[in-house]
């Protein structure tokens, strides 16, 4: 039976401390390279990223095609994937993503066998990070993810594009990404016209490791949902009723960190998860800032910035 191609698609700003991990990643995949072409998307970095990447690509034994432009945004970038690609599905691979080695056999071998399935990704790690601020957003994203993507309940339940697989034929269907999805919320919008075409979301039993890996501290992780919040405004306004508002107010938020601390902590049996309501607190005033601050400034990317 022949093997489907795979195209990895690698959207990235600013990686250059984690992009060699990625790719590293990606060099040591167990599906065969020679159906494997990876095509790298520069949005515009500042720093080293689009140098290491090209020094790195010479010595890839897989197909490699290198994009870079000035900012964008991360829509933009992901349709250049899309635009070029020519697996059958396309795997993304953030700049600051680690995926294990049997990732893309396995993402494969389960679309394969279950073809009404248009988008699925693997597991969020639950190993320890380097910081304890680093393992407990990892928990929390874990957690979000524990859910029954093929049920009716987890209509507005994001699976997120970092680490997941999308079937080619879907962009038939819905369409490429929505491009003024300049910094997040492209992957969901797009998830949804998935959703509305007929086909189901799914997770994988197999691993991956994000950026919570590295050294992560209360800086980072305000920004991040600051931006997610300022993002946030566009996205509600083109899918009424997708993001619920209430469950981002502090004290609600609380509760939820609550409920997701009991899940992880079946699972490692670790004290340190019942710190996740205090994460959560703090993730939602980030958050709302970022909301309300959308209606005021126009926002653009920093140094920090990372597609994923």
């Amino acid at each position: 039976m022949r093997k489907p191609k795979v195209t990895v698609g690698v959207c990235v700003r600013n990686c250059e401390n984690t992009i060699r991990e990625a790719i590293e990643s990606i060099r040591n995949q167990d599906y065969p390279h020679e159906l494997i072409e990876v095509i790298f998307v520069d949005d515009g970095s500042t720093d080293k990223t689009l140098l290491l990447i090209k020094e790195y690509a010479s010595s890839l034994d897989l197909k490699v095609k290198i994009f870079h432009h000035k900012w964008k945004g991360i829509g933009y970038s992901r349709n250049v994937v899309v635009k070029n690609a020519v697996g059958d599905f396309i795997v993304w691979v953030d700049g600051d993503i680690i995926i294990s080695s049997e990732y893309i056999r396995k993402l494969v071998e389960f679309m394969e066998n279950n073809p009404k399935v248009g988008i699925a990704k693997g597991q969020q790690s639950l190993n320890d990070s380097v910081t304890i601020l680093g393992a407990l957003e990892a928990y929390s994203r874990a957690a979000s993810r524990m859910v029954d993507y093929r049920h009716e309940k987890a209509k507005f339940k994001s699976l997120g594009t970092g680490g997941a697989i999308y079937r080619a034929k879907i962009f038939s269907d819905t369409g490429i990404f929505d491009e003024s999805m300049r910094g997040y919320y492209e992957d969901f919008d797009l998830e949804l016209r998935v959703r509305a075409f007929g086909w189901s979301l799914d997770t994988v039993n197999v691993e991956f490791s994000d950026y919570e890996r590295k050294k992560v501290d209360i800086k980072v992780i305000w920004e991040r949902y600051w931006r997610r919040g300022y993002f946030a405004h566009y996205f509600s306004h083109k899918n009424e009723g997708a993001v619920k508002i209430y469950k981002m107010f502090p004290l609600i938020a609380v509760v939820a960190g609550l409920l997701d601390a009991v899940k992880i902590y079946s699972l490692i049996g670790k004290k340190i998860v019942f710190s996740l309501p205090l994460l959560f607190f703090f993730k939602a005033v980030a958050w709302n800032m970022g909301f309300l601050a959308s209606h005021l400034i126009n926002y653009e990317p920093n140094s920090r910035d990372m597609s994923g």
